[in-house]
C-alpha cells in the first residue's frame, strides 16, 4: 500500500481523458458538480454536459433520453440521490429497456459523516444489485476507480459506479487491468478469507497484515464487481480457508455478504460473518468514530477473525 488518495478525486480526471478520446460521452449532474469533481468536464465541453437542477428523477429520464439517440450519458450526483430518490426512474427507463446509463455515485456509506444519516447511503448496492440488466462496481482505490469508470463506459448497458469519498490506500499499480466480473486476491492466506469493497479493502489489508505478525494468515480479496460476482474467486476461498469474512461500508442486507452468502450456501460448507452496518440508520459524526461505532475497523477485523478461528 502507498499514499493516501480519495478515489473521488479520480472521477473528473477520468471523465475528462474519456471524453476527449469519445465525443458521443454526455455527463448529466444534479446540481453537485463541483462535489463530484465533474465541473472541469463541463468547462472544457459546455455543450456536453447537463445540469438538472435538484430534480433526480428528471436527471434519469433526459439520461434514458440521451442513450435512445447513440449518446453515452453519465449520472453523477451523491449516491443517496441515485439510486434513492430516482429508483423508479433507473427501474422503468434505464434497467427495464437495458439502455447504455452510466450511474456514478459519489459520497456513500458513513464516510459522508457528519452531513448525517439522510446522506449516509447504505442501500445503494442492495437497490442496484437486484436489477436485471445492470452491473454493479465499487472501486477501492484512486487506481481501481480510473479502471472501473473506463470499463463501465466500454460495456453496454446499465452500470452503476460506487466511487468514494474517504481517502484510502493506493493498491494497484498503473498498469493493472481491471475486468468487470472478477475480483483480486490481493494477499494469500490459509486461515481464513477477508473480502470487502471499496474503502474497506484498505482495512482488510491492514488487518491482514497484522494478523500476520501473529502467525494467522488471512487471504484478502478485493471485490470491485459485485454484479456479476466473482463466483470462481469466492468459491475457491471457501473451500481453501473454510471461513470468509465480509467487510463493507454499507447494510448487512443486500450487500456484499448477501451475495457471498448467497453463492456459497448453494455450493460450499463454509463459515461465512461479517462486518457491515447492521439494520439502523447512521448519524452525524466523524466518520472514523462511525467506523468505531459500527465495528468497521482493523482492529475490529481482526477481534472477529481471533473469535472465528
Amino acid at each position: 500500500m502507498s499514499s493516501i488518495i480519495s478515489p473521488r478525486d479520480m472521477l473528473g480526471k477520468t471523465l475528462l481523458e474519456l471524453g476527449e478520446e469519445n465525443e458521443n460521452i454526455f455527463v448529466v449532474n444534479g446540481d453537485l458538480s463541483k462535489a463530484t469533481k465533474t465541473e472541469d468536464f463541463g468547462k472544457r465541453y459546455p455543450n456536453r454536459m447537463l445540469n438538472a437542477g435538484i430534480c433526480e428523477q428528471n436527471m434519469v429520464s433526459l439520461a434514458a433520453g440521451l442513450a435512445r439517440v447513440g449518446l453515452i450519458p453519465v449520472i453523477s450526483t451523491f449516491a443517496c440521490f441515485a439510486p434513492g430518490r430516482c429508483y423508479d426512474q433507473i427501474r422503468q427507463s434505464v434497467a427495464y429497456s437495458n439502455l447504455n446509463v452510466k450511474i456514478i455515485s459519489t459520497h456513500p456509506g458513513l464516510a459522508v459523516g457528519k452531513d448525517g444519516a439522510i446522506h449516509q447511503c447504505l442501500d445503494d448496492i442492495a437497490l442496484m444489485r437486484e436489477l436485471p440488466n445492470c452491473v454493479v462496481l465499487t472501486p477501492s482505490d484512486q487506481v481501481e476507480t480510473r479502471k472501473a469508470i473506463m470499463a463501465a463506459i466500454k460495456h453496454k448497458g446499465p452500470v452503476y459506479v460506487r466511487v468514494g469519498r474517504k481517502e484510502c490506500p493506493i493498491l494497484f499499480k498503473e498498469d493493472w487491468d481491471f475486468i468487470i466480473g472478477k475480483a483480486y486476491t490481493l494477499k494469500e492466506g490459509k486461515d481464513i478469507t477477508l473480502m470487502a469493497h471499496g474503502s474497506m479493502v484498505g482495512v482488510i489489508m491492514e488487518a491482514a497484515i497484522a494478523l500476520a505478525a501473529q502467525g494467522i494468515f488471512a487471504r484478502v480479496v478485493d471485490v470491485p464487481s459485485i454484479k456479476p460476482i466473482d463466483q470462481d474467486i469466492i468459491l475457491q476461498a471457501a473451500v481453501e480457508t473454510h471461513k470468509i469474512i465480509t467487510v463493507e461500508d454499507h447494510f448487512m442486507y443486500g450487500g456484499l455478504y448477501s451475495t457471498v452468502c448467497e453463492l456459497v450456501a448453494a455450493n460450499v460448507p463454509c463459515l461465512v460473518r461479517c462486518l457491515a452496518v447492521k439494520d439502523q440508520f447512521g448519524e452525524s459524526g466523524d466518520p472514523e468514530e462511525l467506523y468505531k461505532k459500527h465495528h468497521l475497523t482493523k482492529e475490529d477485523v481482526i477481534q472477529l477473525v481471533l473469535e472465528m478461528l
